[in-house]
């Protein structure tokens, strides 16, 4: 993937989300991404994955509920899954300490995940990752609580959580963490490899 710049990112029209552009951290790291299967976890409307898919990628779209991005249902890359993985899941796939899991090890060349945690899905986000596939997660911390929602603080990593998690099994490429603002929040983001076995 060409590096790509926030204008190069306005301009691309043609599967845009209706929520707009991708998040700069997303943007920032996608030209890590080796060529393969992406997985937009939690996609809501999908504008990560959309971004992929402008990319040439072949995208996997998961949420418990895909009427945000069931205007791809015929794009030839995109496959929508509608999936609850917290609460009332198929009864296929990986099973293991009340987590039900779809994907298969080493399936994925990228997983994108944002605004979303779920903490007991974290091993099985590895397992499907491809020896050197990157990860890409930023989502809400600690400390959101003082603006509003997520306030809930099993919906909140705790400090340096995504690097502690991640470490032993990747490279961490970046990792940050603190307050952003437009609108005001507290993340933490990593972008980070998997390392060959």
């Amino acid at each position: 993937m060409e590096k790509t710049t926030l204008s190069d990112v306005l301009q691309t029209t043609s599967l845009q989300s209706p929520t707009g552009i991708p998040d700069a951290w997303i943007i920032k790291f996608a030209p890590l991404v080796p060529k393969g299967q992406i997985l937009d976890l939690a996609c809501g409307r999908g504008r990560h994955g959309r971004y992929f898919l402008n990319h040439n990628y072949p995208v996997t779209f998961l949420d418990q509920n895909i009427s945000g991005v069931a205007d791809l249902e015929s794009h030839p890359k995109a496959k929508l899954m509608q999936y609850d993985l917290e609460n009332h899941a198929p009864s296929s796939g990986y099973h293991e300490k009340g987590v039900l899991w779809p994907f298969e090890v080493d399936l994925f060349s990228g997983i994108v995940v944002s605004n979303y945690l779920h903490r007991p899905l974290f091993p099985y986000l590895l397992q499907s990752l491809k020896p050197g596939a990157v990860l890409l997660y930023k989502t809400f911390s600690q400390g959101n609580e003082q603006f509003g929602r997520p306030c809930n603080p099993a919906f909140l990593l705790h400090e340096n959580e995504l690097r502690d998690v991640f470490e032993p099994a990747l490279d961490i490429v970046d990792f940050r963490q603190g307050k952003e603002s437009n609108p005001d929040r507290i993340t933490q983001a990593i972008c980070a490899i998997k390392k060959s076995r």
